[in-house]
C-alpha cells in the first residue's frame, strides 16, 4: 500500500505545508516537546474590566496595577522581608517607573545602593510572577533592546553562590553606565504584563470621561486583549463608518457631558462648523432644556455656556430628525413610535407618545418644518456632512476603529465563560426574544452571530452599498434599539428627559434579562446555549452599575453571573456609591474586587496613594488550573496531535525529511 495513501489529499497537503516550518523529525519533536510542557503550566491570570468611559486615569492606574494583584502578589514574596511602605514604594515604582524614578533620585544621596536594592528586588519579583510563563514568553514581554540583558538577570538570580559574583557584576555595570533607569523601566513592564496575562474589556470605552483616545492607544499596545462592544463602543464604530446619525450622537452626547477634549485634542475634528451654524440660527432660541454638565462652572464664562447650549441643542435637533427618518425608513426595527418629531403641537406645546398627552417644555425648534418634520434644511446638511466627513479622515480614530473591529465582537466565549456587555435579550416569560431583522427570524445565539456579522458590514463593505448602509442603521439600533442585546432597554427616552418633565416618560424599561439573571436555572440556559456547561462557568456582564450603596451584589444567580460595570464614569459614582468591580480567574480562584474613586497619578506617585479596594475570592478550583483544560490548551493539543501526524508521514516516506536548510 502507498504510504501517501494513507493520507487524504487535503491532509497531506496541509502536512507538507507544516513540513516548511517543522523540516525534520527532529524539529517536529522539539516543538512537541515545547508544546507538552506549555500545557502543564498554570493557566495564566485573566483580567476583566468594564465601563471604562474614557476615565483614563482611573483605567490606567487599575490596568497597571493589574486590579490589585500586583501588590497582593508583593505581599505574597516580600511580605516578611519588607515594610508596609517599602513594599508600597515598590508598588508605586512598578506601575509608574518613569514618575517614580523622577522623584525617588532627585537629590538621593545613596542613590547606587538605593539602584542595586531596587534592581535585585525587581528581578526577584520578576522571576517570581513568572513561573506560570514559559522562558521564551516571558523573554517576548521584555520590551525591545532589553531582551538578553532582562532575561539574563531573571536566569542568573537564583541566589545559590555559584552564579552570585557574575549577577552582581551585571548590576554594577547597569548602574555604572547610567542604565539603571530604563532597566527597572524594562523590568516592570515585564512584571506587569505577567502578573494579568490576558485582558478582557467588555464593552463602553468611549464617552462621559475625557479622553477615551488614551484608553485606545493603551489597549493597542496590550499583548492579549479582546473586547466585547458596548453601547457606546458601537456608537463610535458608526460615526467612524461614516452614519451622520451616529456622528450627531456623538457629538450630542460629548457636548452635553462637556466632553470635547477626546473630539478636539483627541482626534482632532474641529466643530467650527457646528458653532458657526448654532450661533446663527439658534441666537435667539431658547436652550434652557439643553444645560450642559459642567465639573467646574468658574473656567465657563457665561457666554462659553450659552454657546455650548445653542451648538448641544442644534446637534440634537438635526439627530432628532436624522433618527426619526431612519426608523420610518427601517420598519423592521419596529420602532416606528420613536419618530416623535411629527407628534407635537405646537399651539398646545404638547406632543402624544402613546396614549399619553406630555406638556413639552421647550419647542422652539427654528430648523422644524413641522409639515416635513424629519427633512434636513440645506445648512443643517453642510454642517452634519462636514462632521461626518471629519470623523471619516480622522486617521487616529479610524486607526482606533481598525482595532476595535479587529480584537472586539458582539460577545465572546473564552475558558467556560460567556463575556458580553449588556445582555442576551429575553422575552417577559422568560424564553429568548426572536429578531425579525435581515430577512429571518433568529434567537439567541444565532442572533448575536447575524448581529456581529452586520455590525462588521458598516465599516468594511464597499461605501454607498445597501450592505453598507444596512449596516451603519444596524450599528445605530444596536446603539439605541429596542431590546438591542448591547442596550438592553425598551426605548431610549433622549427626547423625553430633554423636553418633559414627567419622570414616567422619561423611563427606560430594562429587558426582562434582567428580571431573570438572580436565577440559576436562567443563566445555566443561557450559557447552554452558547455550549457552556460545568460548575465553572459565568455569564460576565457590564453596562448596568451595581448600586452597592444599596447593598446590591456584583454576583447573581448563585454565582453563575458577574457584573462587572467598571463605575469608571463619576457621573455614576454617586448611584453605585464606589467605583465598579473588575475580576480576576487565575489558576486557583476568581477573585472580585470592588475599587474607590482614584485620587489620580500625581497623588499616586507623591504619596502611594493606590485606588482603596476590598476583594472576594468567590470561587475557588478543585485543584489548579493548568493551560491544558483551557481554550488554548484545546488549540495546543490539536497542534501536537498535527506535529506526531508530522512525524509519522516522515517516518513513513509519505513526507520527505529536508536537512538542508
Amino acid at each position: 500500500m502507498d504510504n501517501k495513501m494513507m493520507y487524504s489529499p487535503g491532509e497531506l497537503r496541509y502536512l507538507k505545508l507544516l513540513a516548511k516550518q517543522f523540516p525534520t523529525v527532529q524539529d517536529a519533536s522539539n516543538e512537541v516537546i515545547r508544546l507538552e510542557a506549555i500545557l502543564n503550566l498554570p493557566k495564566g491570570t485573566e483580567h476583566f474590566m468594564s465601563d471604562i468611559h474614557g476615565e483614563h486615569e482611573a483605567f490606567l492606574h487599575i490596568l497597571e496595577s493589574s486590579s490589585g494583584e500586583v501588590k497582593v502578589k508583593l505581599k505574597e514574596f516580600f511580605g516578611e522581608q519588607l515594610s508596609e511602605e517599602a513594599i508600597n514604594d515598590l508598588a508605586t515604582l512598578i506601575y509608574y517607573p518613569e514618575g517614580k524614578l523622577s522623584l525617588v533620585t532627585e537629590g538621593k544621596q545613596d542613590l547606587d545602593d538605593w539602584y542595586l536594592t531596587t534592581i535585585h528586588q525587581l528581578v526577584q519579583f520578576c522571576r517570581y510572577v513568572s513561573v506560570k510563563h514559559t522562558r521564551a514568553k516571558v523573554r517576548s514581554y521584555i520590551p525591545t533592546g532589553y531582551e538578553s540583558l532582562v532575561d539574563e538577570l531573571i536566569n542568573l538570580c537564583d541566589e545559590d553562590g555559584f552564579l552570585l559574583d557574575q549577577y552582581s557584576s551585571i548590576l554594577a555595570t547597569i548602574i555604572r553606565l547610567g542604565q539603571a533607569n530604563a532597566v527597572i523601566d524594562a523590568i516592570c513592564t515585564v512584571i506587569k504584563t505577567l502578573t494579568c496575562d490576558h485582558l478582557h474589556i467588555v464593552g463602553d470605552i468611549f464617552d462621559r470621561g475625557p479622553r477615551a483616545d488614551i484608553v485606545m492607544d493603551c489597549l493597542m499596545e496590550q499583548p492579549n486583549v479582546d473586547i466585547q462592544w458596548g453601547n457606546h463602543d458601537v456608537l463610535w464604530m458608526g460615526a467612524a463608518s461614516g452614519s451622520r446619525t451616529l456622528v450627531a450622537t456623538v457629538l450630542s452626547n460629548s457636548i452635553r457631558y462637556n466632553n470635547l477634549d477626546v473630539i478636539e485634542t483627541g482626534y482632532g475634528i474641529s466643530l467650527r462648523p457646528l458653532s458657526v451654524f448654532a450661533n446663527e440660527v439658534y441666537k435667539d432660541c431658547d436652550t434652557h432644556c439643553f444645560d450642559i454638565k459642567l465639573t467646574n462652572d468658574d473656567s465657563y464664562s457665561e457666554k462659553d455656556k450659552l454657546l455650548s447650549s445653542r451648538m448641544y441643542k442644534a446637534i440634537t435637533m438635526i439627530l432628532f430628525k436624522l433618527e426619526g427618518a431612519k426608523v420610518l425608513r427601517r420598519s423592521e426595527f419596529q420602532m416606528e413610535d420613536r419618530a416623535l418629531l411629527h407628534r407635537i403641537n405646537y399651539e398646545e406645546k404638547t406632543i402624544t407618545i402613546g396614549d399619553n398627552v406630555y406638556h413639552l417644555e421647550d419647542c422652539d425648534f427654528p430648523t422644524v418644518d413641522p409639515k416635513h418634520p424629519y427633512e434636513l434644511t440645506a445648512e443643517e446638511t453642510a454642517v452634519i456632512d462636514q462632521l461626518t466627513e471629519s470623523f471619516r479622515q480622522s486617521e487616529k480614530l479610524q486607526r482606533h476603529i481598525r482595532f476595535l473591529y479587529s480584537k472586539g465582537s458582539l460577545y465572546k466565549v473564552h475558558n467556560g465563560n460567556l463575556l458580553l456587555h449588556s445582555c442576551v435579550p429575553m422575552t417577559e416569560d422568560g424564553k429568548l426574544l426572536s429578531f425579525t431583522i435581515g430577512g429571518k427570524r433568529r434567537t439567541g445565539k444565532e442572533f448575536m452571530d447575524y448581529a456581529d456579522r452586520t455590525a462588521r458590514k458598516a465599516y468594511y463593505d464597499k461605501r454607498g452599498t445597501e450592505e453598507r448602509e444596512f449596516g451603519m442603521d444596524f450599528l445605530w439600533w444596536l446603539w439605541a434599539g429596542r431590546n438591542s442585546p448591547i442596550f438592553g432597554r425598551e426605548r431610549m427616552a433622549t427626547f423625553e428627559r430633554r423636553f418633559i418633565l414627567d419622570e414616567g416618560a422619561q423611563a427606560e424599561p430594562k429587558n426582562a434579562y434582567y428580571s431573570y439573571y438572580n436565577d440559576p436555572a436562567v443563566c445555566n440556559m443561557l450559557l447552554s446555549e452558547f455550549g457552556l456547561h460545568g460548575p465553572h462557568c459565568h455569564i460576565i456582564n457590564g453596562h448596568v452599575p451595581v448600586k452597592a450603596r444599596k447593598g446590591e451584589s456584583p454576583i447573581k444567580g448563585g454565582g453563575k453571573l458577574l457584573v462587572i460595570d467598571g463605575g469608571f464614569s463619576r457621573a455614576y459614582q454617586k448611584t453605585s456609591g464606589i467605583a465598579g468591580y473588575t475580576l480576576l480567574f487565575g489558576s486557583r480562584y476568581y477573585r472580585i474586587v470592588s475599587h474607590q474613586p482614584f485620587a489620580g497619578r500625581q497623588e499616586a506617585l507623591k504619596s502611594n496613594h493606590d485606588i482603596d479596594n476590598e476583594s472576594v475570592i468567590f470561587e475557588t478550583m478543585e485543584e489548579r488550573m493548568k493551560v491544558s483544560e483551557t481554550d488554548e490548551g484545546v488549540e495546543l493539543r490539536e497542534q501536537v496531535y498535527d506535529l506526531l501526524r508530522l512525524m509519522d508521514a516522515y517516518r513513513s516516506g509519505a513526507v520527505t525529511e529536508n536537512h538542508n536548510y
